[in-house]
């Protein structure tokens, strides 16, 4: 697994969920949605759409969290 996917794996399974704004301010990241594209083979993954304070954007969902790595 890349290092910036697995950050992100590890990040849903220890908080549950992460922002497109939380990945980028923690992880330098980008690109979240190519990055939960990529992890979506190893894990399911919910994408949730929210609005807040007149912005909408993603927020993932680890589902099932006995999934590993691979």
């Amino acid at each position: 697994m890349k290092p910036q996917n697995k950050m992100i794996f590890d990040h849903l399974k220890e908080k549950g969920h992460i922002t497109p704004l939380e990945a980028l301010d923690q992880y330098g990241c980008f690109r979240l949605a190519s990055r939960i594209h990529d992890l979506r083979s190893v894990a399911h993954i919910h994408t949730e759409m929210v609005t807040e304070n007149g912005k909408t954007f993603a927020r993932y969902s680890l589902v099932n969290e006995n999934l590993t790595e691979h």
